[in-house]
């Protein structure tokens, strides 16, 4: 607010990393459609996403993995559920496990991409990774994929000495709608019973359906993923609710009114992105409630930067923080 004029101030925006910029120029530069999201761009999206699936060639990135696809039982009848399950030769038995909510959105992507970071910490790790194969919205609205994301869980833990891994040391993470039900899993698996979660790693998480922060406004129009992106987003899995008053913490983590007896968490997100200060306000709500939460904000950051631009300083920053807390958890 202007104190002289009475008159608002628009928000400014924050710039983005110069690295980050030159690499998301180039992106756009070949984006066919920057059209605003909706259905029938999402069709479009779709397409593309199974035409890289199609175009997979090697799950096992160069023999890097032992690969398994089981289908497993879903939640009270519902359909089963794909994973991909990678564990590195070799590795010990009782290894850790990295359980992947992949991102999209709720409602596009494929849990068999974009895996080579997560590939990457899992070898370092000596840890097998797990990726779900969630439902997608809108054709399967909430709870559909908290509901597939628990069932799985309940899966590995049950199939541990088959999967040689250790059901005490799972680790859910994921990134933008991953990273949100990722938080959800958490709430769902400490009120439902389940497989004590070792960790949460949430990059960039989809927590708050409003949609209404500062750095929601503040940013919007900026980037691809901004407040109209998200509202598309959150609108898919939750319909004419999202928004209101009874939205359940296990669609939107930022509803609990409760966020104690949570497993360790790590939250990033970009500085320039327009879920910033949702996730702050989540980390601030977890350390009020005791809980044990590291969180980092990245200067110039956009939504999934360290895709877009891996090769930038903060970029690789990024990745080695999270690798870092991997590491320290699993040795505490």
């Amino acid at each position: 607010m202007d104190l002289e004029s009475g008159q608002a101030v628009p928000a400014v925006p924050v710039p983005l990393d110069v690295e980050v910029q030159v690499a998301y120029d180039a992106y756009l530069a070949e984006e066919p459609d920057l059209a605003p999201m909706s259905l029938e761009k999402l069709s479009v999206i779709r397409a593309g996403v199974d035409d890289a699936v199609a175009a997979l060639e090697d799950l096992s990135h160069g023999g890097r993995f032992v690969v398994s696809q089981p289908s497993v039982p879903g939640l009270d009848g519902a359909p089963e559920i794909p994973l991909l399950v990678c564990t590195p030769p070799g590795a010990p038995a009782a290894r850790p496990v990295l359980y992947f909510i992949h991102g999209g959105g709720f409602y596009c992507s494929d849990h068999r991409l974009g895996l080579d970071q997560i590939l990457d910490t899992a070898v370092q790790l000596g840890a097998t990774l797990i990726s779900i194969g969630y439902r997608l919205a809108p054709e399967h609205p909430y709870p559909a994929q908290i509901n597939d994301a628990y069932a799985g869980l309940l899966w590995v833990a049950d199939h541990a000495d088959e999967l040689g891994i250790d059901p005490e040391r799972i680790i859910v993470t994921g990134p933008s709608a991953g990273g949100g039900l990722s938080a959800a899993l958490a709430l769902y698996v400490r009120d439902k019973g389940g497989p004590r979660l070792l960790g949460q790693l949430l990059t960039a998480p989809l927590l708050d359906d409003r949609n209404d922060s500062a750095s929601a406004r503040q940013m919007d129009d900026i980037e691809l993923f901004d407040r109209s992106h998200n509202a598309f987003a959150w609108n898919s899995l939750l319909g004419d609710a999202q928004g209101g008053a009874d939205v359940p913490q296990y669609a939107a983590p930022a509803r609990a009114t409760d966020l104690t007896g949570l497993p360790p968490m790590f939250l990033d997100v970009g500085s320039a992105e327009c879920l910033r200060d949702e996730i702050l306000a989540y980390a601030d709500r977890i350390w009020q409630a005791g809980g044990k939460a590291e969180l980092h904000v990245w200067p110039g950051g956009i939504h999934s930067f360290d895709r877009k631009a891996p090769e930038a300083r903060i970029s690789k920053a990024a990745v080695a923080a999270r690798r870092n807390w991997l590491e320290r958890l699993l040795a505490n």
